[in-house]
């Protein structure tokens, strides 16, 4: 028999796929619900394989908290990156930071340099090959040590709890 999991890895992608095809074609014929149905099991079957593993979450609960702190730096830091362009007597302090790693897990460190880029005012910019350390620039830095302290409690440790306890 045939399980489900073999013919169609991740459903949630699949009518993900179905739903994208029918809004490209603009049509809702049954023709195209077939080529999309087709579409939408045969591309996630072949390339299913070269997915990474998906990382199980330890932690749900603060995965959500973890969310809502990202949204709330995003919104403050909006607001201290326009106030810091808005006055133009202000010297601003560029610079780069390399900021060792606790992480180790690939996806994890995605996820931390997708934080880092979304708050304005840093950007991630550079992962070293032994993924030990991340090179940050951040707009306006006072202490180097301050800011790596910041994003160590603030986003890494809650990552490592959430994904790799």
């Amino acid at each position: 028999m045939i399980t489900p999991r073999s013919w169609l890895p991740t459903p949630v992608l699949s009518i993900l796929l179905l739903i994208v095809w029918l809004l490209l074609v603009r049509s809702y014929a049954f023709g195209q619900f077939v080529l999309g149905g087709t579409l939408a099991i045969v591309i996630p079957l072949l390339t299913y394989r070269f997915w990474d593993a998906r990382p199980s979450i330890k932690k749900p609960f603060k995965l959500l908290r973890y969310g809502l702190r990202v949204l709330g730096d995003i919104v403050t830091a909006n607001f201290e990156v326009a106030y810091l362009i808005s006055n133009p007597w202000r010297t601003l302090k560029p610079h780069f930071i390399e900021y060792p790693l606790i992480l180790e897990e690939r996806f994890t460190i995605t996820l931390l340099a997708s934080t880092i880029s979304l708050t304005p005012g840093t950007v991630s910019a550079n992962l070293r090959m032994d993924g030990k350390s991340l090179l940050i620039h951040a707009l306006n830095v006072d202490d180097e040590e301050a800011l790596i302290e910041q994003i160590r409690e603030r986003y890494e440790r809650p990552l490592k709890e959430i994904y790799e306890c």
